[in-house]
């Protein structure tokens, strides 16, 4: 698995979304790495890690492991974490599953996935759908598609060459390797963590933007049921908080790391 390693302090382990990679953090780690010793990933089938074919090693559980064995490889038996959209699924799997491991938890529009059998089904039918078009159509014209759908109309705002930068992220992928990642770790594939949400005692901060309906309401049902749990509204944001007010996301997370 691909990874950077940066800056000097108490290790904060940062998880990228779907079609990312460690180049969407690179704005953002300088003013973290001042502080942190910030670690970022690429997640199989992303940016400069591997797209195997078996998709047993897309699956949540799987990566968890790697990625425990990858901070305990680092001498960081436990660390700070934050996990964006897809990533921050992955990253409330782990605080689930290795809570002794994780010291505090950032979770930026994430959900623990989904309530019902009937609603997984159905998402996974989708995720294989559009998993079967990035592989017909090719990652151009998926990108096309992607960068079209109402969860990014606020980053039509963002300037031409942030826009460029994203864009350009999102084509560097493998198109077997989203398509894989879609399979295995799509949002209809992960089991539901809602009910482990009232006994997870980890610090936990849920950052959503305010322009972000569906995951603001997602964030504030969270919120309600986690016994130590904060969560922050950025103004004037929508999904990708980290990259639309960067300097308000940098605030709340490290104002949030530096509580004791």
């Amino acid at each position: 698995m691909h990874f950077t390693k940066i800056g000097s302090g108490p290790p904060l382990l940062l998880i990228h979304g779907f079609t990312g990679c460690t180049r969407n953090w690179e704005p953002l780690v300088p003013h973290l790495a001042q502080s942190h010793t910030v670690i970022t990933v690429d997640l199989p089938g992303h940016g400069q890690s591997e797209s195997p074919t078996d998709l047993d090693s897309y699956r949540m559980g799987f990566v968890a492991a790697e990625l425990i064995a990858l901070m305990n490889s680092l001498d960081l038996p436990t660390f700070d974490m934050l996990g964006y959209s897809m990533g921050g699924r992955l990253a409330l799997y782990m605080a689930v599953h290795y809570p002794e491991k994780i010291k505090k938890l950032v979770l930026e529009s994430a959900s623990p996935g989904l309530k019902t059998a009937e609603e997984r089904k159905a998402r996974t039918a989708a995720d294989n759908a559009l998993a079967e078009r990035i592989e017909r159509e090719g990652i151009e014209s998926f990108v096309d598609f992607w960068e079209s759908i109402s969860l990014w109309e606020s980053q039509k705002s963002l300037a031409a060459s942030a826009k460029t930068n994203l864009r350009q992220i999102r084509l560097s992928n493998n198109r077997a390797g989203l398509a894989n990642s879609l399979r295995g770790m799509g949002t209809g594939q992960q089991p539901s963590l809602w009910p482990q949400l009232e006994s997870l005692q980890i610090p936990t901060l849920l950052i959503t933007g305010e322009l972000d309906s569906k995951f603001c309401a997602i964030a504030a049902e969270m919120d309600q049921l986690m016994p130590n749990s904060q969560h922050q509204t950025i103004p004037q944001a929508g999904h990708t908080v980290h990259l639309e007010k960067p300097a308000d996301w940098s605030q709340a997370v490290l104002n949030f790391l530096a509580y004791a």
